[in-house]
Formats: C-alpha cells, structure tokens, sequence
C-alpha cells in the first residue's frame, strides 16, 4: 500500500449533548489548536454535532460561528459518524444538514480526499473537553512521519465530585505523564484522529453508544499497511462528571475506580482495570 498524501486539510468533529456550560470552553480550545503556528496554511473546520440538545448549545456555536448538525441518535458511535460524513462530504462546510442538504448519518464512502485532491484528516474530540494548544500541530507532527491514525491521553481538572482517593487510582493505572513522549495503550473518543482515507476503508465509525472509539481503533490496527500511533504529546482535559451521559461511559469507569477494592478493580463491563487496559471515553 503506497503512504497517503499528507494532511492538507482538517475536519473537527465535536458531539454535544446539552453541553451550552461547557461547549464554549471547548471551541475556544479547539480555535486556539487551530491558530497554532504548526498549523499554518492548513484550513480547518469544525463540526460540533448537536445530538438531541434542548439547551442553548447551539446558540453557544451560533456566537462562534462554528458549523452545526443537528441529528436525533442518542448515541455517540453514530454522532461522531454522522459528523465524520458530513466532513467527508462537503468541502468548505458550512452547516451540513442530515436530510436534504448533506449526507445522512450513516454515509460512508468516497476516497478521503477533497474535491482538490488534497488528504483529508479527521480528528474528534468531545464537548467537555479542552485540546491542548499544539493538540493539531501534533498531529500533522505524527501524520507526516506516517501515522495513519492517532491517539492521545486525557487528564482530569476537577476531582471535587468525586473521591478524594480518586485521582491517585486513575493515575496508577494510567499511562505515566512527566513531560515525556510516549506510547500508551489507552483509547479515548475525547483524542483521538484519523486519516479519511484510512477511515473510509476501516468502514468509518461503529455506531456504538459506548465504546466506538475502541471498535474503530480495533478496525484501524486490523487494517495492513495502516499505522496506528499513541502519544503522550497529544493532549487534551475533559471533566470528571459524576454522571455519565452514555452507561459505561468515562464517568462510569470513574466511579467504578471509586468502589472500595475487595479484589481487582474492575470495568463497568466486568472486566478486570490492567494499566494495559484502555479506558473509554
């Protein structure tokens, strides 16, 4: 397989849930990724995905002028889809629209190109959440030494809802973080991009309520010839909710850290926590 064109243009794929208190925060960091010196020249869109909001999130995106979609999914694997198709499928987006105006939630086909030519990246991230300032220069940083695909760590800014114990757990079974580049076994929906073209023939997001930013990532490692890459260097802080939004979510496995150990720690899903094993998010 001969190494895909690299990246000349970005698509950003944010699904919100009634997020109008954090979503702002979110596209500011998401801006501030964008205006990063390593991503000069390379145009970038953002696509915040509004699945079932009643809130004032998309008026929060309206005041920032950000692209919005609206679906009715109630669930993440096929929000992240829908958005990743209408990147796909549109160039210079606007506002893409489901039905009548763009392609519907479950459109995946096509070359990951754009109508130029040019190597399309996705990335996604999530509405709680806050990249790092370099989160896409590091990006095209790994894309261009030929990562197909790229996944990045998580760190928590507010314990207060939770456990004091809390934090010292997550972090014995996380990835070590002291300033270093490294790889990491851990999978988070909130860091994580590809190439369109190594998505498209992944088949494109699972729609999965939970865990479809493993599955896709599962797909992409299957895949010959396609290289998945972890790093440290790639950054991003989310929440620490109480409650989670999806059952077995991130918040989920957080309060699963939490139970009094009587054995192992153990995953909503009943499997045993390992350092190796990834964490969803």
């Amino acid at each position: 397989m001969s190494r895909p064109s690299p990246p000349d243009r970005i698509g950003v794929v944010i699904p919100a849930r009634d997020e109008q208190q954090l979503i702002g925060p979110c596209l500011d960091a998401v801006a501030t990724a964008a205006a990063h010196p390593g991503v000069a020249g390379i145009p970038v869109t953002v696509l915040v995905v509004l699945d079932c909001c009643r809130d004032a999130t998309a008026a929060r995106c309206r005041a920032r002028a950000t692209p919005t979609l609206g679906v009715e999914l109630r669930n993440v694997g096929a929000v992240r889809r829908a958005g990743f198709a209408a990147l796909i499928g549109n160039d210079g987006l606007e506002t893409a629209r489901p039905a009548g105006g763009g392609p519907g939630p479950d459109a995946v086909s096509g070359s990951g190109s754009g109508p130029g030519g040019g190597a399309l990246w996705l990335a996604t991230t999530d509405a709680d959440t806050r990249v790092a300032p370099d989160w896409l220069t590091v990006q095209l940083r790994l894309a261009r030494a030929g990562a197909d695909a790229v996944l990045g760590i998580v760190t928590v800014d507010d314990w207060n809802e939770l456990p004091a114990t809390l934090p010292a757990r997550y972090r014995a079974g996380y990835v070590r973080l002291d300033g270093a580049e490294r790889s990491h076994p851990h999978v988070h929906g909130a860091n994580m991009a590809v190439s369109a073209a190594a998505y498209l023939r992944a088949g494109g997001m699972p729609g999965l309520p939970v865990g479809e930013d493993h599955a896709l990532a599962t797909r992409l490692a299957a895949l010959p010839g396609v290289s998945v890459v972890s790093s440290t260097a790639l950054r991003a802080t989310t929440s620490a909710r109480a409650r989670s939004r999806v059952q077995g979510g991130f918040a989920d496995h957080l309060r699963a850290l939490a139970l009094p150990r009587t054995g192992p720690p153990v995953r909503t899903d009943g499997r045993p926590v390992a350092e190796a094993d990834p964490v969803t998010r």
